[in-house]
């Protein structure tokens, strides 16, 4: 029942087909896996930075945070809680200036960050070092290499006859990271906690304790008893909260492209079924002949199904392979395609993140595999049912 050598037309709507299910397929497997990736990574760089939740005071100032820390610990589903400071201000170097966010860490937590450091030693980030580790893009930003100093500016200073005075405070930088959020790249400078409340003459408070939990998903269900008795207090925000425009964003775009690059394995079957159909109309003598010699209806419907669905399967089975390719050689294909066009096409400072992302899902890509072999199969099974229904006898009346 394949085309014969007067039915080329046939056979090219029928390779076109499969390449159609092939391009929608793996369109579908890379997009769906990017953009989980770009949300775990997101998720991932964020929450590993900021914890999962933040009990930040009225005020910027938690007075007896050594209490309410200690009772955050004892709290079920809770795994880690630090003091933080965190606090914007201006940085200057050699005629430059820049915005920043300085963060006073515990000694933990200073550790905790040594995993994204690209150059440096974070062992010499101790209280009243005077030093300071900063993020890859600020240090480009400034212009800033290891070893020099930079003037950290607090326009909350002391107080004289003349007016207030900015507190201006040189720092050594001790080390350089990377946490792959352009953002926080481009504005953290991380000092020990000591330090920090030196530079905002803040005595012995804090700004905020981050909390990280068990789960982040019930993150504010296990805050809750803490919620309520610090009510009035301090506020208490889980990142879901604090990101939530952006996850929302991401999820009404992951829902829409799914949606849209559908409709190419859509189109793709409909290819299949025009395929189909011309077959049937070129064949139909060869049909009745087969009725003629004892072919059965059920078996004209099997060999018409099996062809568009081998199309189908074929795609769908070489598009899962081509998508797996790219995910695989992304980052060089995008640089490839950089070279070629001298355009950007990663900014991170619009997309936050430094890399492309993939992480794919086998349940979403099971999904995505079988949409593909159902739609195929039912593209069959119109032209299947007509060479089935086909009569020798009307066919064969004048042959």
């Amino acid at each position: 029942m394949l085309p014969g050598r007067g039915e080329a037309f046939i056979a090219m709507v029928a390779g076109i087909s499969l390449v159609a299910v092939m391009l929608g397929v793996a369109a579908l497997v890379i997009v769906m896996s990017v953009m989980n990736g770009f949300r775990a990574e997101l998720l991932d760089k964020i929450v590993g930075l900021n914890g999962h939740a933040i009990i930040q005071a009225y005020g910027g100032r938690l007075d007896d945070w050594q209490a309410i820390l200690k009772r955050v610990e004892q709290t079920p589903g809770v795994t880690r809680a630090s003091p933080l400071i965190e606090q914007p201000l201006l940085a200057t170097y050699n005629g430059r200036v820049e915005a920043i966010l300085v963060r006073g860490n515990t000694a933990p937590d200073l550790k905790r960050l040594e995993t994204k450091r690209v150059a440096g030693n974070f062992g010499l980030l101790r209280a009243g070092s005077t030093n300071v580790a900063i993020g890859s893009r600020l240090a480009e930003n400034l212009g800033v290499q290891l070893g020099d100093t930079i003037t950290i500016i607090n326009p909350q200073g002391r107080s004289t006859p003349f007016g207030t005075v900015p507190r201006q405070i040189g720092y050594r930088v001790a080390a350089i990271f990377e946490i792959g959020v352009y953002d926080y790249d481009q504005a953290y400078v991380v000092m020990p906690i000591a330090d920090a409340q030196t530079l905002l003459l803040t005595g012995d408070t804090i700004g905020m304790i981050e909390v990280t939990t068990s789960n982040a998903d019930t993150a504010m269900q296990t805050m809750t008893p803490i919620k309520q008795a610090l009510a009035g207090r301090a506020q208490v925000t889980d990142w879901k909260t604090i990101n939530a425009s952006l996850f929302e964003a991401l999820a009404v775009e992951r829902v829409a492209m799914f949606v849209v690059l559908s409709i190419i394995v859509l189109v793709a079957v409909f290819n299949i079924l025009s395929s189909l159909i011309m077959l049937v109309r070129a064949k139909t003598r060869d049909i009745a002949i087969l009725r003629t010699m004892g072919a059965t209806r059920t078996s004209l419907l099997k060999i018409f199904v099996t062809i568009g669905f081998v199309i189908g399967a074929l795609g769908t089975a070489v598009g899962l392979g081509l998508g797996m390719l790219f995910l695989y050689f992304r980052q060089p294909i995008i640089h490839a395609v950089e070279f070629v066009t001298g355009q950007n096409l990663w900014d991170p400072s619009i997309r936050f993140l430094t890399d492309l992302p993939s992480r794919s899902d086998p349940v979403e890509i099971t999904v995505i595999c079988l949409m593909a072999l159902v739609l195929s199969f039912l593209a069959t099974l119109y032209p299947a049912l007509t060479a089935a229904s086909t009569d020798p006898v009307q066919v064969l009346r004048y042959e």
